[in-house]
């Protein structure tokens, strides 16, 4: 496609999937099974993928049965075929850390199959993969690309920014009233940020919240979507909306990601469509991860109330309250890799074909590597060795930001609040992939000033 031309002009060329396409976690959502307490399950009955145990926030006693009795543990469903749940700290990392045997080439999250009759398959965007999904030497020269957004220079510039943000923010907070964290603080902090890295219009800013909420939304009655076509069809309106920037970005280049990969060595050469994966795991990892953890942090610390007071007694504990709070609440449960050839982990046979899900939110609480993993110690002294941003060269690019993003939240909030409490049980993301919150009621008290 003529670059000069209005790039989102070819998003109208999209082929909506068949309606009877059915994704794994829409196959699980439906049949809503495998979700009792692990003790009452057959070992072979345990499968974590199921979004079902993560609205219901139940997960953690699956995870914790697999990681004691079958740490590689395989499931084989009609609409994922074969998939192995890795568990284990340890063969997280080994997964990670080996691209040539462990590629991701095929995908990050569980999908059907290759060939299967649930294969969710748009031609347009065969080449669109975002560089996540990418070996070397692909990977290195796209990720290089825009890897400078994170780069210590750059967040220098950020950080003042971020926190005039940051407090505009928390001083609408009300007082002494429950209100939604999500939608008021987490939400309006995580997309002022992406908007300031695709220079994005502000005014529209909801819409980066929105298209990042349906990427890995399960379609369902009353949920963030109902149906395949509208959640392809609002995708279909972001594609434009940034192909339209796009174009603007050709002829007007600044520092912004946009600017980047429009102009970038590996990438300037590309169509637009073609770059539309990375865009929407830009969106995604600026806003889901960061955005998911600024809610923990408030959960958390309200559920292990004695933590909350060592931060007030002594504010300089932020510091370390941050990667044990990113370890404790794992935005994202998973990452899938697949097997490039036959191989054994775990004593386990794999076969060439087979996906593994790299549970991270489970290798976060793995006993070997984290003492009482289930609860917030925020002087946790290996906090951060947490697999959050996962290891090896996929290791988040962004991660420097989001701690950033989460220190100076929280070294505001204690300027200015005696507690946030939480006024009733979140609700959850409908998701396995996503560990996130759609609303916490909170309650803010803020400092009587003599």
């Amino acid at each position: 496609m003529d670059q000069s031309a209005n790039p989102g002009e070819a998003m109208k060329s999209f082929t909506l999937p068949d309606e009877r396409i059915v994704s794994p976690e829409m196959y699980m959502a439906a049949t809503g099974s495998d979700t009792g307490h692990a003790s009452t399950l057959a070992l072979e009955d345990i499968n974590p993928a199921n979004p079902h145990l993560f609205r219901d926030h139940s997960w953690h006693d699956h995870f914790a049965r697999l990681r004691n009795e079958d740490p590689v543990h395989l499931n084989e469903t009609p609409a994922a075929g074969r998939y192995w749940s890795v568990t284990k700290y340890d063969d997280v990392r080994t997964v990670d850390g080996d691209w040539q045997t462990y590629s991701s080439t095929e995908g990050i999250v569980l999908t059907p199959p290759i060939g299967s009759d649930n294969q969710f398959d748009i031609p347009e965007l065969a080449d669109s993969a975002p560089f996540i999904e990418m070996d070397p030497p692909r990977h290195t020269a796209q990720r290089k690309t825009v890897r400078s957004v994170a780069a210590p220079a750059n967040l220098r510039t950020l950080e003042p920014i971020m926190r005039a943000r940051t407090i505009e923010v928390l001083d609408q907070v009300p007082d002494g009233e429950p209100f939604d964290w999500v939608e008021t603080v987490s939400v309006e902090l995580t997309t002022l940020m992406l908007a300031t890295l695709f220079d994005f219009p502000l005014q529209d800013r909801s819409k980066l919240s929105r298209w990042s909420d349906i990427v890995f939304a399960v379609p369902e009655p009353g949920g963030v979507v109902e149906t395949i076509d509208q959640k392809m069809d609002e995708l279909m309106e972001c594609g434009m909306y940034f192909g339209g920037l796009w174009a603007d970005r050709l002829e007007n280049p600044g520092d912004d990601l946009l600017s980047m990969l429009a102009h970038g060595e590996a990438t300037k050469d590309v169509p637009f469509i073609h770059h539309f994966g990375n865009l929407m795991l830009l969106i995604v990892g600026g806003n889901d991860t960061t955005r998911n953890t600024m809610t923990g942090s408030v959960y958390g610390l309200d559920k292990h109330a004695r933590q909350f007071d060592k931060l007030v007694a002594n504010p300089n504990l932020v510091s370390s309250m941050v990667p044990e709070i990113i370890r404790w609440q794992t935005p994202l449960s998973y990452m899938r890799r697949t097997a490039t050839r036959d191989t054994e982990l775990g004593g386990k046979q794999i076969q060439t074909g087979d996906q593994l899900l790299m549970w991270y939110v489970s290798a976060n609480r793995d006993e070997d590597i984290f003492t009482d993993g289930d609860v917030i110690d925020i002087e946790r002294p290996n906090a951060s060795r947490h697999l959050s941003f996962g290891a090896g060269i996929h290791y988040c690019m962004g991660s420097r930001l989001a701690e950033m993003q989460l220190r100076v939240l929280w070294e505001e909030i204690l300027k200015r609040f005696e507690r946030i409490e939480v006024v009733e049980e979140p609700k959850r993301t409908f998701s396995s992939f996503v560990n996130g919150y759609t609303n916490l009621s909170a309650m803010a008290t803020r400092k009587r000033h003599v």
